[in-house]
Order: structure tokens, then C-alpha cells, then sequence
């Protein structure tokens, strides 16, 4: 029978989480090696850091990484709060730059990739603090409560002296790395070179997700790796003249007194980009995998390429002819719960209220995204559609798409009248082309294999070319009724024929 306290009896129990128990449990928020660092370096830039080092060494089962900066630093009390975990309460008001949240990123993200988290940290004229967590002590029977660590490890292998030779900043040690290294010696090849793998990997990440704090020239912050500085990634291609834009468009919501923003940003086909330019922006995943969304909290990269689960009923997915669409979304992290922020900042839920404005904005761009990779990036850049006029055009037939050849296009149009009487025999060998185009093979061959898609005329000799441009020309001059400069106009409207050989072939045809 339920009993009601009286007097001074409490009428509740307090209940503390087994340590050892609560931090391995919390080593599985699914962190990988580049997005824990990438956390950590959320702190060093909160503390008005410039620069962060970077250092990964392999030394087998006694691997280490250090994260440092130059940052401000802590005193023994806040270094101590910093290690406390859920140091801060996510829903109270942070400070406009602040790129934390739960209080949690320097724990969780530490501790799911090492058993030994040390921190170093010096203020201006103070001496070093240190705490560390050890997951291993922690797990000792006569270990009680959460025991935080004043020292480093005796048996640290680390080098941490840089601290010694900075008036301020912060070291973050992460040693015993199971997660990584796994119980290895520094002579297994197999798992070295996984490890140097993976720190690979994180250059990658780090490039893309703080490319605004990185980009020149004048960058907020400089981050080196092993000795290398990071370069920034830049997703939308922003400095290539063939990059089409959609001018920067502000969204309130009652109640907050940031807006977010939004641009969309169409990149250019490959034809448009080096073979050098166009594998580096594809991104760390590929051109398929990086179309999208790229959500920004205090222009620091959350999400790098996602559709949002936006698309009405069907959500839209990544889909080959969209992979040139790419969408910038600024948030102020006031707005935080709004988009259901994840504890590892890489997930996030547009709120219900600007749903319908962000499929209607993104719809654009994905439309302009599929002309360009339709067109191979001449769509879009005259003022009249249709003045791009092609041999080819798409029909339906019994609800499915088929594909035609245009026999109002002027070239076709002109060998059908000179066929006269032979025009039954052409026509019959135009409809055998059209039914059997090999359209999945030429699907798969543009998916699995888009760089070795040949462009008009690649690869073709001057004779060769010359030949079909000039049939062309005098096509489309005698059955239009063009000038020579309307003609030239109009076939250098046709993406097939607007590389600067060709032109200079059309610009010597006038008779």
C-alpha cells in the first residue's frame, strides 16, 4: 500500500549511476575517429584558439593523439567542471558563437575512441592543471564513485611538453586507443596501416567541416596535422565562373532573433571542371553522396550533404541527376532543439514550421541541378530555353519514357527532304535506333564509371569533326534561312558543338 512521507522523512532515494558502467555505456554513441576530433576542436575554438595541433603516433598497443591549442585555457576549477560529465544544461541560453551543447562532446567524443583521457591546460600566468579519466582504474573492484585523476599516467609515452613552451592553452591526451589499435604490436603491419588510415581520414573530415574557419584569406583558425596544415574543402565550388547561385533567402521564426539562411548552389558538370578539380569536388564520399543539404551551426559544418528526409511522401534520395545540387543552411545555435540536435552534432530534423519553404527552395535548385547534368552544363546559361535544340528528345508511349530522335531538328529535318523517295528506308532505320537504345547500359556506365564518359567529340580527328560540323552548318543555313553569324548562334547553342575547336571550325565556314 502506497504511503505518504511525513515530517522530515524523505520521499525519495538518491540513485548514482555505477561509474565504470555509465562511461563504457556512453563509449557507444557511434563516434568515428574524425568526427570525435573534430568535437574536440569545437572546445579549442570556444576558447578563442588560432591554431590546433594535431599529433598521431603509432607505437602499437601504445598509440597515442594529442589535440592542442592555443587557446585560452582553464584553471584547476574549470578544467575540473569541463571533465565533469553533462557539464552544461543543453536548454539554457549560450552564448551566440558557442559551438557546444550538452556539455558531454569532450568526454563522450574522447572516451569512444581511448580508455586514458588526460587534459593539460594553462591559463596566462598559471600553472599547468591536469585531470584525466582512466576507464581502466575506474574499473577496479576497490574503486568506488567517479573517480577524476589529478595526474598522468606513470607510464605515459606521450609527448606533451609543447604545453610547457605556451603561456596558454590546452593539450587533450588520448591514450590506451581500443577502439583503433585494439591489442596490437607496433610490428602488426595490418593494424598500422589501418591506423594510418584513419588518421587519413580525419584530414578529410576536419577539411570539410571547418572549411569556413580554414578558407583565406583571412582564416579564423589554422589546424595542422602531423606537421601538415589542413586545407580547406570548399562544398559549393563558390570561385568557378560555371557555378550558378540563388541569392541568399532569410527565414524567421517567432520568437528567435536569428534567422536562418539559405543559398542554393548548382556545381558544374565535369566537362566544365579539371580532371584534378572535379575528383576534389566530389568530396570525401563522391559527387552522389555529397548532393544535398549542408547544415551549419555558427558555420561550423553538422551535416555535409543530406536531403533532410524533405520530398513529401516519398523523401527525396540521392539520385545521379541531382548529384551537381547542393544547398548551404544556417542555423544559430539558439535553434538547437528546434532541429533535434544529436549529442555528436552530425544529425539534425528540420522543424515542421519551414519544411514546406525548404522543399519549395531545394525543388529549384534540384531542377536547375538536373538540366545542367542533362545538358552537360549549357542549360541554363542562355536566356531562352529554347534555343537549345537537340538531336534527341524523351516521349511517353503507354506511360513509359521512351527516347526519340527529333525530326524537326534541322540536321535530321535537312537528310530527310534530300532522301526524297529513299525516305521510307530512313525513317525505318531511325525508328530501329530509337527502340533500341541501350539506355540501362548507358545508365550504369555514367553511374559506376561518370569520368570515363566521353564528351562530343573526344578523341575524334580534325577531318572527322570538321566533316559533321560542316554538314551541320549548312543544314540548319539553307533549311532556316539564317545569316551566317544566326547560324553560328544557333549551333553553338548545342552543347555538342560549343568547345572552342568547334567554334573556330563554325566561325571558318562563311562563304
Amino acid at each position: 500500500m502506497y504511503m505518504k512521507s511525513t515530517g522530515k522523512q524523505k520521499n525519495y532515494e538518491e540513485v548514482a549511476p555505477e561509474a565504470s558502467a555509465m562511461i563504457e555505456s556512453m563509449r557507444a554513441y557511434g563516434y568515428t575517429l574524425a568526427t570525435a576530433i573534430a568535437d574536440v576542436i569545437d572546445n579549442s575554438i570556444a576558447a578563442g584558439a588560432k591554431s590546433v595541433w594535431l599529433e598521431a603516433r603509432w607505437a602499437g598497443r601504445d598509440s597515442w593523439f594529442t589535440i592542442a591549442d592555443d587557446g585560452v585555457g582553464m584553471s584547476e576549477t574549470e578544467l575540473r567542471d569541463a571533465m565533469r560529465l553533462g557539464s552544461k544544461n543543453p536548454r539554457l541560453e549560450r552564448d551566440p558563437v558557442d559551438l557546444g551543447r550538452f556539455g558531454l562532446g569532450l568526454k563522450t567524443a574522447s572516451l569512444s575512441q581511448c580508455r586514458r583521457l588526460t587534459v593539460f591546460s594553462r591559463q596566462k600566468g598559471s600553472s599547468i592543471q591536469v585531470r584525466r579519466w582512466d576507464l581502466d582504474h575506474l574499473a577496479r573492484a576497490e574503486v568506488a564513485g567517479w573517480q577524476l585523476l589529478c595526474t598522468p599516467h606513470h607510464d605515459s609515452k606521450a609527448d606533451v611538453s609543447q604545453i610547457d613552451k605556451q603561456p596558454s592553452g590546452t593539450i587533450v591526451l588520448w591514450e590506451v586507443l581500443d577502439r583503433i589499435v585494439q591489442d596490437a604490436d607496433s610490428g602488426n603491419e595490418r593494424v598500422r596501416s589501418h591506423f594510418l588510415r584513419v588518421v587519413a581520414e580525419v584530414e578529410q573530415h576536419l577539411s570539410m567541416v571547418f572549411h569556413r574557419y580554414l578558407d583565406a584569406p583571412r582564416p579564423r583558425l589554422q589546424i595542422m596535422l602531423n606537421g601538415n596544415e589542413v586545407e580547406p574543402w570548399d562544398p559549393f565550388l563558390e570561385a568557378h565562373r560555371a557555378t550558378q547561385t540563388t541569392p541568399e533567402e532569410f527565414i524567421h521564426l517567432p520568437g528567435h532573433a536569428l534567422n536562418i539562411s539559405v543559398r542554393g548552389y548548382v556545381l558544374p558538370h565535369k566537362d566544365k571542371l579539371s580532371a584534378e578539380a572535379s575528383k576534389k569536388a566530389s568530396g570525401p564520399e563522391g559527387w552522389n553522396a555529397q548532393q544535398g543539404f549542408y547544415l551549419y551551426r555558427n558555420e561550423r559544418l553538422i551535416v555535409a550533404g543530406s536531403w533532410l528526409g524533405l520530398g513529401g511522401l516519398r523523401p527525396w534520395t540521392k539520385e545521379e541527376h541531382y548529384k551537381l545540387a547542393r544547398i548551404r543552411l544556417d542555423i544559430p545555435n539558439s535553434m538547437d532543439h528546434l532541429w533535434h540536435l544529436d549529442v555528436k552534432k552530425a544529425h539534425a530534423t528540420p522543424p515542421p514550421q519551414i519544411r514546406e519553404r525548404l522543399t519549395g527552395l531545394a525543388q529549384g535548385v534540384r531542377e536547375s541541378a538536373r538540366s545542367v547534368f542533362a545538358h552537360r552544363g549549357r542549360y541554363g546559361t542562355r536566356t531562352r530555353k529554347e534555343e537549345i535544340h537537340r538531336p534527341w528528345k524523351p516521349d511517353k508511349r503507354g506511360g513509359r519514357v521512351i527516347y526519340k530522335i527529333d525530326r524537326s531538328h534541322p540536321v535530321v529535318r535537312a537528310v530527310l527532304v534530300e532522301a526524297g523517295t529513299r525516305s521510307p528506308g530512313l525513317e525505318a532505320m531511325l525508328r530501329i535506333i530509337e527502340e533500341t537504345v541501350p539506355v540501362q547500359q548507358i545508365w550504369l556506365d555514367v553511374t559506376e564509371s561518370p569520368q570515363d564518359v566521353a564528351a562530343p567529340f573526344h578523341g575524334a580527328q580534325s577531318n572527322e569533326r570538321r566533316i559533321v560540323i560542316s554538314t551541320a552548318y549548312d543544314a540548319v543555313r539553307r533549311n532556316l534561312g539564317l545569316s551566317h553569324e544566326k547560324t553560328v548562334e544557333r549551333l553553338s547553342s548545342w552543347e555538342e558543338f560549343s568547345d572552342d575547336e568547334t567554334l573556330a571550325i563554325l566561325a571558318s565556314l562563311k562563304s
